[in-house]
């Protein structure tokens, strides 16, 4: 067990409750050999095409048959998978020949593969108030819980879990679905101002990004961009260098998309799943925030806002998810400099009339950012530096603030000696955030002795709380290998907050 002395003693405890990660939490995901994940290579389609061509009818039911007994009870309709997983590589079947139905399903079994995406670990959760509380008791309710799921080739993807938080904050997990899925993709309509702004960012605000604005309208359909990017193009003698512009904002289109989930996916087999080339290594650390602008109760009209990582492999930046119902959900770019790590963290509302993130632009310090319209943001201001030995490394956030006549409470996170983690809490003014009100000198939680060891050894964290009555329930991930919940007496936190 940690050392009493380093920790805030009396504010928390922690329930019996440990998430640890299912192997057998399965997708079935396209695989083309020569190309597996995160490895560069060359295809190796046609000639495994070719020689499932070459097999007798027979042989090709026999082995069909086989596979559809080995996994058909593993997928919502495993043999239409196949078929959609077939019609991606068809263009390489160079025979004219009539292809069977099972013979293209057999090939569409070749190009597939079972990836469990939370294998390697689970971890870094955060919890908000579902947007059904239909059937809940007096004084329960029901909540969503985001992870962060890695599996082979350290790919995250974000997954869910539901359950209750009922009388004396217990905390009930409803059995998680059996089938996952990634949901099918939407059109979605651009923002030229947020293209223009990240371009900038970028560094590519030039003539011609000038003249492709002044073609396009102010929110555009992927019809539309394709139609300004021939319109440049055929200015190519008079305007160089405007293949790198083409390609960077085709780069943009695709990172910014929609994805929709059937009706009876349960949401704990609905996986976001990295798809956009700003995220094709990973979606990372999902913060969720139920946003109202403090106009109503639970019952009250919201969106559900989370700020994510995208990582391509050599960058990360954070990006928006926005979604009514956790059933369609939208990514959108984020820009400006307070917009440039990881960490942020949306506010639950409006403060005044603009929006603000907890930011960690800098890497290391806490900051406050403000925006008119949530997708850019300029610079922050820090208002809380490492200053004592369990976060001299650096400090960040646990989740979006939590709003108290007291004022916002934010939990922290801080790095000390050998890479151990820490969770902390400050409190901040409620109309002017930037303002530092108190923090604990201590931290609120350290690992105890049986959380210490995992995929990443002595790490707590967490990416959001849920305030239920009195009581803050705080998810936090274990090194990076399980969840567990801890139960902080609101009253008690503030009042220690205050008399610092």
């Amino acid at each position: 067990m940690s050392p009493p002395s380093r920790t805030a003693v009396g504010l928390l405890t922690r329930t019996e409750h440990r998430m640890k990660p299912d192997a057998s939490r399965t997708l079935c995901r396209l695989f083309v050999p020569g190309q597996e994940t995160l490895i560069q290579g060359e295809s190796r389609a046609t000639p495994v095409i070719d020689r499932i061509l070459a097999l007798d009818e027979p042989d090709v039911e026999q082995a069909l048959a086989r596979t559809t007994a080995l996994f058909s009870d593993r997928y919502h309709d495993f043999g239409r998978t196949l078929e959609q997983h077939f019609l991606l590589v068809a263009h390489r079947v160079r025979r004219v020949t009539q292809v069977s139905r099972a013979r293209r399903q057999l090939i569409g079994a070749y190009f597939s593969q079972e990836y469990a995406l939370e294998a390697a670990a689970l971890f870094n959760p955060s919890l908000v108030i579902h947007p059904d509380q239909a059937g809940c008791r007096p004084g329960e309710v029901r909540f969503v819980m985001s992870l962060r799921a890695v599996g082979e080739g350290h790919l995250s993807s974000i997954e869910f879990r539901t359950g209750t938080i009922g009388h004396g904050s217990v905390v009930r997990f409803d059995p998680p679905g059996r089938f996952l899925g990634t949901g099918r993709p939407r059109s979605v309509r651009y923002d030229r101002r947020l293209f223009g702004r990240k371009l900038s960012d970028y560094g590519q605000d030039d003539e011609n990004a000038r003249l492709l604005w002044s073609i396009l309208p102010p929110h555009f359909t992927g019809t539309e961009l394709e139609a300004a990017l021939a319109e440049l193009s055929r200015q190519q003698v008079t305007r160089a260098d405007s293949t790198a512009l083409v390609d960077r904002v085709r780069w943009m289109a695709a990172s910014n998309y929609a994805v929709e989930f059937g009706a009876d996916d349960a949401l704990s087999e609905r996986v976001l799943w990295p798809t956009a080339p700003a995220e094709s290594h990973g979606m990372e650390d999902a913060r969720f925030v139920r946003f109202t602008d403090g106009t109503g109760g639970a019952g009250a009209a919201a969106r559900y806002y989370a700020t994510y990582t995208a990582f391509d492999g050599s960058q990360v930046a954070p990006q928006l998810l926005e979604t009514s119902d956790f059933r369609t959900f939208t990514v959108s770019q984020l820009s400006g400099p307070a917009a440039s790590n990881k960490g942020m963290a949306l506010f639950p509302r409006r403060i005044g009339d603009r929006y603000a993130a907890l930011s960690r632009w800098d890497r290391e310090t806490n900051a406050i950012a403000y925006s008119n319209d949530g997708h850019d943001w300029p610079a922050a201001r820090t208002f809380q530096s490492p200053a004592r030995p369990w976060e001299l490394i650096q400090l960040g956030n646990c989740g979006s603030p939590i709003e108290t006549p007291a004022g916002w409470l934010v939990f922290t996170h801080g790095v000390g000696p050998m890479r151990d983690y820490a969770i902390g809490a400050v409190l901040l003014d409620l109309d002017e955030p930037e303002h530092l009100l108190a923090a604990l000198p201590e931290p609120l939680l350290v690992a105890e002795e049986s959380e210490r060891e995992g995929y990443v050894p002595n790490v707590v964290y967490s990416c959001g709380a849920m305030q239920h009555g009195d009581t803050i329930v705080l998810p936090y991930g274990c090194s990076d290998s399980s969840v567990r919940i801890a139960l902080v007496d609101l009253n008690l936190l503030l009042g220690r907050l205050l008399n610092c």
